[in-house]
C-alpha cells in the first residue's frame, strides 16, 4: 500500500475525530434527562467544588454577571440552599464569564453561600450545550440528569424546584 495514501488516511482519521470531539465539547448535542452527568473534576473548573456529590441531589445552575434573569435567581437558589442542604441538596453555581473579575464584582451585590466555580474555559457548558443564561440541570441521588431549566421564571421555575427537590430527597416542603 502507498504510504503516502496511508498518512493521508490517518490524517482525515484523526481530523475527523478532533472536529467530532471539538464539537461535543462547544455545543454538541449536549446532556439530556436520563443521562449520567459527567464527573465535575474533569473539566478545569476554577474554584473548590464540593468534596462528594456522591448520593446528592444536586443542582448545576449556569450563570453569567451580565445576565438580568441570574439577579433575580440568585436570591431564589439561596432560599432553596438554606431549606434543603442539611436534607441532601448541593447547589453549584457554574460562571460563563469571560473574565473571573465580573464574576467577582457580580457576587459583592450578589452574596451566596452555595458553591460558585468558574468555566472560563467553557469545557461544561460546551458539553451541556448551554445556550442562555440562567440554565440549570437537576441531577438525581443516582448521577443522573432529572430536569434541565432554561431561564428562571420567577416564582414558576421557584415552584418546579421546590416539587422535584420534594420528590427527590423524599421531604414535604411548602413551595414559595
Amino acid at each position: 500500500m502507498n504510504m503516502s495514501l496511508v498518512k493521508k488516511s490517518l490524517c482525515v482519521g484523526a481530523l475527523a475525530l478532533a472536529v467530532s470531539v471539538s464539537s461535543t465539547l462547544a455545543g454538541g448535542k449536549g446532556v439530556k434527562v436520563g443521562d449520567t452527568f459527567p464527573e465535575l473534576s474533569s473539566f478545569g473548573l476554577e474554584g473548590k467544588l464540593p468534596d462528594d456529590l456522591k448520593g446528592k441531589v444536586v443542582l448545576v445552575d449556569f450563570w453569567a454577571s451580565w445576565c438580568g434573569p441570574c439577579k433575580e435567581s440568585f436570591p431564589a437558589m439561596e432560599e432553596m440552599h438554606k431549606k434543603y442542604a442539611a436534607k441532601g441538596l448541593v447547589i453549584l453555581a457554574v460562571n460563563v464569564d469571560e473574565d473571573v473579575n465580573a464574576m467577582k464584582d457580580f457576587l459583592k451585590d450578589h452574596a451566596a453561600s452555595f458553591t460558585i466555580v468558574h468555566d472560563g474555559a467553557k469545557k461544561l457548558v460546551g458539553l451541556a450545550n448551554i445556550a442562555s443564561m440562567p440554565s440549570s440541570i437537576v441531577i438525581g441521588k443516582d448521577g443522573k440528569v432529572v430536569a434541565i431549566h432554561r431561564g428562571f421564571h420567577g416564582k414558576d421555575t421557584v415552584a418546579q424546584y421546590n416539587k422535584e427537590f420534594s420528590e427527590l430527597l423524599g421531604t414535604s416542603v411548602a413551595s414559595n
